[in-house]
């Protein structure tokens, strides 16, 4: 590519960074990485009843949790602000001057009353809703003393006879007839820019070159090249993926789970597994593989390789890639993700204060972990001495044979060298005391120090205890 890739997520603060929107950046974001381009955030805050600073602050801390660093943007800065639509009015008003002195545009002082009457007789005769041009060819003369009498007028750009094709990215060859659309609006009588204006303005102002997003905004296209042609501009290269669904096929929704990327991160969720999921919802490299890290995806990221079927949200699937991506870091990078959630969840429990325990901690239940959050039942069953689990579980414990292991293996613990090979020979000698091996050795055991038949290995669990614990446990 000679010209630098330059491509942008341009949210709306309305709300949260849903998983739909996160997937548009991160794709984006990949290209950008992949191409040695810049990455542009802006924000797309016109709807002035619903854009919210509380929406933009959690926008910003998202993407930042993210990791999709912006090149250019909010608290960024760069060469093309403001990167807030509010900000940005000046510049419209002067491109929608620019479009009605070159003729490609005009002021339409059409009534809303009028246009809903129109609107309603097109549709009792079954006749396509167009504007029918009424001021689209008044003279000079009126127009200006129309203007400075005060009367009300929108601005409209000329749409041309033609038909428009666009040579998408990921959906191919896709054709828009002349008689599908009006003459639209451009400029509200409010002086409000409408948004398909806004973001033709601002990928030209910013010299977007690619414009990658959702399926959904492929409707809006036809108008947009429309204006760029009025402008004079060349139109980016677009490319829409498809959307994400839900496991039932559906448009994913609150109803399918969580869908606000920060309630993934609450939820013990990495960021790199999140990315790594939503990078394959609709992306693949052409190979069966799935677990990727973010360095990996910067490096064999395409926009060739996006799909036009739609990816599903298998949460299921998300939660075993997160536990993929636990089990693949070290104890030592482990330990600071989990301690915060540990100390949370028991702040009572001095022994989380000691970094050794935590470190043998984190390492015997990393194996049992799918999110970070998991982290608290496994180490609660370890930490926390509880009552046998079931009916089962308590029969084990309670034969003349369980206590008698009990008894012996408390002292020979109260004797051992407390480490593992102590551990083990102690075990053995209590068991060759008590007659018990095996299953009927290790079993009761693990019931009794553990409350619970299964759990993480238990000269793991003896490790983090120690010793005076453990003996409490095998005489109550």
């Amino acid at each position: 590519m000679s010209q630098q890739v330059r491509v942008r997520f341009a949210p709306s603060p309305t709300g949260y960074l849903h998983v739909g929107g996160a997937r548009t950046a991160l794709f984006n974001w990949l290209f950008a990485k992949k191409t040695g381009g810049k990455f542009i955030l802006r924000v797309e805050d016109t709807d002035v009843e619903r854009s919210t600073q509380e929406s933009v602050d959690g926008l910003l801390r998202d993407m930042k949790w993210l990791g999709l660093t912006w090149d250019e943007g909010p608290e960024v800065g760069g060469p093309h602000g403001p990167y807030f639509q509010s900000q940005r009015l000046p510049i419209y008003h002067e491109y929608a001057r620019r479009l009605v002195e070159n003729g490609a545009a005009y002021p339409c002082f059409c009534s809303e009353e009028d246009l809903e009457a129109k609107r309603q007789k097109a549709e009792e005769e079954h006749r396509s809703v167009h504007y029918d041009g009424t001021c689209r060819n008044l003279s000079k003369e009126e127009v200006e003393r129309r203007i400075a009498a005060g009367e009300p007028h929108v601005i409209r750009v000329r749409v041309p006879e033609k038909d428009y094709v666009l040579e998408d990215l990921v959906r191919g060859r896709v054709e828009w007839k002349s008689e599908t659309l009006g003459d639209f609006i451009v400029l509200r009588s409010s002086g409000m820019p409408v948004y398909n204006f806004c973001v033709v303005v601002d990928d030209a102002d910013m010299q977007i070159t690619h414009v990658v997003r959702a399926e959904e905004h492929l409707t809006n296209t036809h108008r947009q090249l429309i204006l760029y042609e009025a402008l004079g501009i060349k139109p980016p290269i677009f490319g829409h993926a498809s959307l994400i669904l839900g496991e039932d096929k559906s448009k994913l929704s609150k109803r399918h789970g969580a869908t606000a990327v920060g309630q993934y991160a609450l939820d013990g969720f990495l960021r790199e597994a999140l990315i790594n999921f939503l990078a394959l919802l609709g992306w693949n490299d052409g190979s069966d593989r799935e677990i990727y890290s973010v360095e990996e995806l910067k490096e064999c990221f395409t926009l060739e390789r996006i799909s036009k079927s739609p990816g599903v949200f298998d949460h299921n699937k998300l939660i075993w890639m997160n536990g993929q991506h636990l089990r693949a870091l070290s104890v030592e990078q482990l330990v600071p993700m989990v301690e915060p959630v540990l100390k949370n969840a028991m702040p009572e429990d001095k022994r989380l204060d000691n970094p050794e325990i935590m470190r043998k901690l984190v390492e015997l239940i990393q194996i049992k972990m799918n999110t970070l959050n998991d982290a608290v039942a496994v180490a609660e069953s370890i930490l926390k001495a509880g009552e046998p689990e079931d009916a089962e579980a308590a029969a084990i414990i309670a034969t003349d044979k369980s206590k008698a292991l009990f008894a012996a293996l408390a002292s020979e613990f109260s004797v051992c060298e407390w480490v593992r090979d102590g551990y083990n020979a102690a075990i053995k000698a209590a068991g060759k005391s008590a007659e018990a091996k095996g299953k009927d050795l290790f079993m009761p055991i693990r019931v009794k120090i553990t409350g619970s038949c299964h759990g993480p290995d238990l000269v793991g669990i003896l490790d983090v205890l120690g010793r005076d614990e453990v003996i409490k446990r095998l005489k109550v």
